[in-house]
């Protein structure tokens, strides 16, 4: 059984919605980011870790991806034309959104009060929105790829529901159904209902 540590209003969120979708067993160890337990597995205290086994994995995506690799589920073959289709779309997901929205938490309430710089935000939301309007403009549907859902489905519409609840505009109609119709499956109602 896969062990899961992190807060799941976190990219945590991804791992286990990951695991949902699979199918797969997990017991969910809810543990702070910097807590002993986090810098007991993880050298830099951050979250998301899995432990499968004796092995220990850190990262969201290199957890999400190392899962879709072993069960052969929501991802391409390596070496595929497709998966460097499916790579490509979760690097613009992690540089155009995950970046994006990570820098206005920091600015928000990570970095101390003194390095914090509120204006930025407005220039992030632009950002944010232009983004997301471009991804739109090449949507396949019903999923990022076409027909199948992939890995970077799962951190897009994680993304999208960090950039809802902090607040930054999502007028992209095409993404913004695109959205809905995933938050609308089972494994990420499972997901959801974790939130304590």
């Amino acid at each position: 059984m896969y062990k899961v540590y992190g807060a799941v209003a976190s990219r945590a969120f991804r791992v286990l919605w990951m695991l949902e979708e699979l199918g797969q067993r997990y017991e969910l160890h809810e543990i702070k980011p910097h807590s002993a337990e986090a810098l007991a597995l993880n050298a830099s205290g951050k979250i998301p870790i899995l432990a499968d086994g004796d092995a220990v994995l850190t990262d969201s995506v290199a957890i999400i991806t190392y899962l879709a690799d072993k069960h052969g589920r929501f991802t391409y073959p390596a070496g595929s034309v497709e998966r460097a289709h499916q790579d490509a779309l979760s690097h613009t997901i992690l540089d155009e959104f995950d970046a994006v929205l990570w820098t206005a938490a920091r600015h928000r309430a990570v970095l101390p009060e003194d390095m914090r710089v509120p204006g930025v935000t407005d220039s992030l939301k632009w950002e944010f929105e232009r983004n997301l309007a471009r991804l739109g403009n090449r949507f396949a549907g019903p999923f990022l790829q076409g027909d199948q859902m992939t890995i970077a489905d799962i951190l897009c519409v994680h993304c999208l529901g960090w950039a809802k609840s902090a607040g930054f505009p999502l007028e992209d109609e095409t993404m913004n159904a695109y959205f809905k119709a995933l938050r609308g499956r089972e494994a990420y109602g499972r997901t959801l209902a974790l939130v304590s």
